[in-house]
This record gives C-alpha cells, sequence and structure tokens, in this order.
C-alpha cells in the first residue's frame, strides 16, 4: 500500500503545482534629490545659492518628503485608480524600501512593488505608479507654491522591472497539499489493513460445525459439538 501513497503523493503535489495561480513581480525604485542650486532662493540676485551635486545633498527634508509620497500613494483611490483595488488579486506596496513603518521617514527612497496574476498587470502598474508618484511630488509642490527653482526631483534609480515568476507560494502549496496526501493516504491504508485483520479475526474456524443435540427428557434441546 506504500507505493500507491507514494504515487498518489506525487500525482497530487504536481497537479497542485500546476494549477495554482501564478504570480509576477515587478518593481521599480525612485530617489529625491534637490536641484543643484538647493532649496532655497537667494535673497539678492546677485549672490545666486552655489551650485551643488544633488547625489550629494540629502538631508532629513527629503526623507520626510519621501514619507509624505509614500503616505498619500497608499491609499485606497490611488490603488483603485492605477488597477489594484484593495481585496482583488493584486498586490501593491510602495514603501521607503525596509519592512519596518516607523524607518519610513529614514531614506529618500521611494520602492513600489506590484504582484499580479500577469506579468503584464504587474509591470503596467508599476509603471503607472511611477509616474504617478513623480506627478504627486510636483503637485504638492505647486500647492504650497514653492519657488520653481526649488523642486525637488524624483529621479529614476531603478525603471520598472521585468515581471519575474513568484514560484515561492506555489511550490509551497504543492508540498503542503503532497504531505497531506502521503499521510492521509498511509492512514487509509493502515485503516484498511486494520480493518481485514479485525473481519478475519471474527470468522468462525472452518472444519469445525455445531450441531444440535436430540431434545431431552424435560424437552430443551443443548448445543454441543459432536465427535466427528
Amino acid at each position: 500500500m506504500t507505493i500507491p501513497a507514494f504515487l498518489l503523493t506525487v500525482v497530487g503535489a504536481v497537479g497542485v503545482f500546476a494549477v495554482a495561480p501564478k504570480t509576477f513581480i515587478s518593481s521599480s525604485a525612485l530617489v529625491l534629490t534637490l536641484p543643484v542650486t538647493g532649496g532655497s532662493v537667494p535673497s539678492d540676485p546677485k549672490f545666486p545659492n552655489p551650485r551643488t551635486n544633488p547625489l550629494v545633498s540629502f538631508d532629513q527634508g527629503l526623507s520626510m518628503t519621501s514619507s509624505i509620497l509614500i503616505q498619500a500613494l497608499n491609499t485606497p483611490q490611488i490603488a483603485a485608480k492605477v488597477g489594484a483595488p484593495i481585496g482583488g488579486d493584486v498586490t501593491l506596496k510602495i514603501t521607503s524600501g525596509g519592512t519596518n513603518p516607523e524607518m519610513m521617514p529614514a531614506t529618500p527612497f521611494i520602492v513600489i512593488t506590484c504582484e499580479a496574476p500577469s506579468a503584464e498587470l504587474a509591470h503596467g502598474i508599476v509603471v503607472k505608479v511611477t509616474a504617478l508618484a513623480q506627478q504627486e511630488l510636483r503637485d504638492r509642490q505647486q500647492q504650497v507654491k514653492a519657488p520653481p527653482t526649488t523642486y525637488v526631483g524624483a529621479t529614476v534609480v531603478v525603471p520598472p522591472t521585468q515581471p519575474d515568476e513568484k514560484k515561492g507560494s506555489r511550490m509551497r502549496a504543492a508540498v503542503v497539499t503532497g504531505a497531506l496526501a502521503f499521510f492521509m493516504s498511509l492512514f487509509a491504508a493502515f485503516a484498511a489493513e486494520s480493518f481485514a485483520r479485525h473481519r478475519r479475526a471474527r470468522r468462525p474456524a472452518m472444519g469445525e460445525p455445531m450441531r444440535l443435540e436430540p431434545v431431552t427428557s424435560n424437552g430443551t434441546r443443548s448445543l454441543a459439538g459432536l465427535e466427528g
């Protein structure tokens, strides 16, 4: 019985892996940078702000701006707008690159990750959210009437990646199903064997028939095994 149980396990695991829904992952990353003339406008035009390299001009203000953008993009309205409604089969994550929300203001990065049932959908949503993050940054700076020359930029450091299939969940489902099928098959085999043994033990011994004794004087009869 162990060989059929093993075959059933293999077939079940392969079947679950084949029919389990596929998931594809795409991601992108942006970094916020200051303009080369800094984040302020000189009070005297004759003495402009010195020009600096945006990639070495990081401060806590950029991290706070990144945190504000992440909070603004992580809303049900934005998710529905880009095609990843809450509760659907698409998972959209916008973070600063870490898994701890308390560390969100620590970096000027915005990392966008999307898991979807198709490669095209995952990549398309990441492209939309990347462009939306840049537009949201410009809109918010316009709302606070910041001087255009001081606008913070959102530079794409990792363009939307080609989607990769996430096989871990399918593999885990196949392993769990295979393990359950194996143990259930063994249990069924042992149960069937135990039931068969119990039935064989209850059968009367062959070749030892029981016969009735003649009626006695008081009108009763007794059972006894007659000698052959």
